[in-house]
């Protein structure tokens, strides 16, 4: 019997100590996830939701994170798996129309006219009625911050003669892009009639989408209005994207919904001078889906910062000859600021700067010039770039100079 007394206290011991440990080291890991939270501008709330794990398994189809800069995933769950977009359809007429106004060839101030195709959408609308017309604009925010279906097919027949033709553009931009789990049949999203297709995409599609549309000034001017009016004011438009209300930084994009594709969202933030992007797609309720995309944007602010790897303006260590100069050689400096993607607690010495300059540049050089460029690795992988330029003026030298430039 005593040995058994003798086992059975060690077990005790054992399990007390057990117990113990599993009492502190939460409170341990809730303190380093406070502490980076501080430097990662995330609030001791959001730490302690990323800190709890969320519960995030089974409310979500699929999900992904990108920092848009790099196209760096840094969370993925079947970010691979085609499913329906419902109206984050919509975000590749957002990317046409944005591209479209940065060439030129759209104005804002555009006049759109409504089809009786177009006002007989279901769905979410601002109820167009055939022939009414309304800017560019206004049309555009009825689509991004009203998801209106009725809207979105006045645009896509205006920019291309009809939904059919605007649907080709769409599939082509998303071939170009390499969206390989991408295709669209509408330009709005609304759920297939019998013997449709739906518009089917990926998590890791949609992300790389939405790199391009943050790219774009009016697409965040659109996508992070909360209220405003339509239809001289006498019909409101409200965010389907709760978050640009609830969650810090949140600046866009676009959710979509219905039965067989459940609650999508592509959500952007921007925090501390990094952006990142969140994607999940197939969650069963709304609220799910909104505290699953900020769980998500919120590991990854803790987790993730940028690195200041060169300043606009500073020097280099390496010179470059000059031919035919009043100056022999110069240093070049870097024509841009140049963050590169981190983890906290990776080390410094992961960073590695490596440069692409001639070994002559012939006078006369211009300040601002560029004369070659650096390049940013992060444990070997590419991180970015920034131009290299030369400092100042150099004027062509004299005669014996120019012509020993010439050797």
């Amino acid at each position: 019997m005593r040995p058994r007394r003798r086992q059975a206290g060690v077990l005790s011991i054992f399990l007390a100590m057990a117990t113990a440990a599993m009492l502190v080291a939460p409170e341990g890991a809730m303190a380093r996830h406070r502490a980076r939270a501080r430097t990662a501008g995330v609030s001791s709330e959001e730490a302690a939701e990323v800190a709890a794990g969320s519960g995030l398994s089974g409310q979500y189809v699929s999900a992904c994170v990108m920092e848009p800069v790099t196209g760096q995933i840094i969370f993925d769950k079947d970010m691979h798996k085609p499913w329906p977009l419902a109206s984050m359809t919509k975000m590749m007429l957002m990317l046409i129309v944005a591209e479209k106004l940065h060439d030129g060839s759209l104005k804002l101030s555009d006049q759109v006219s409504t089809s009786a195709l177009a006002s007989k959408m279901g769905g979410s609308q601002v109820y167009l009625k055939e022939g009414e017309t309304f800017s560019l604009d206004d049309m555009m925010k009825a689509v991004v911050v009203h998801s209106a279906n009725d809207a979105s097919m006045a645009v896509a027949e205006y920019v291309a003669g009809s939904g059919e033709a605007f649907v080709q553009m769409m599939n082509k931009r998303a071939h170009e892009l390499g969206m390989n789990d991408t295709h669209y049949y509408s330009p709005h999203g609304l759920p297939p009639a019998p013997g449709q297709q739906p518009d089917v995409s990926s998590a890791y599609d949609t992300a790389i989408l939405a790199r391009e549309l943050v790219k774009y000034p009016d697409v965040l001017r659109w996508s992070s209005i909360d209220v405003t009016g339509f239809r001289n004011n006498s019909f409101e438009l409200r965010n389907t994207n709760h978050l640009i209300r609830t969650y810090r930084g949140c600046d866009g994009l676009k959710t979509g919904f219905y039965a067989k594709a459940g609650f999508n969202v592509a959500a952007t933030a921007r925090r501390g001078g990094l952006r990142l992007i969140a994607v999940v797609m197939g969650s069963p309720r709304k609220q799910q889906n909104f505290d699953a995309a900020a769980t998500l944007l919120s590991q990854g602010f803790m987790n993730y910062y940028l690195y200041a790897a060169a300043k606009k303006g500073a020097p280099i260590d390496q010179e470059v000859a000059v031919g035919g100069g009043a100056s022999s050689r110069f240093k070049p400096v870097w024509g841009a600021d140049l963050d590169v993607f981190m983890k906290h607690g990776q080390e410094k010495s992961a960073v590695k700067i490596a440069y692409e300059l001639p070994a002559k540049v012939q006078a006369p050089i211009k300040a601002g010039q560029e004369v070659g460029k650096g390049i940013v690795s992060v444990d070997g992988h590419p991180a970015g770039t920034a131009p290299l330029v030369a400092p100042a003026d150099i004027p062509q030298g004299g005669l014996v100079s120019r012509l020993i430039g010439r050797l």
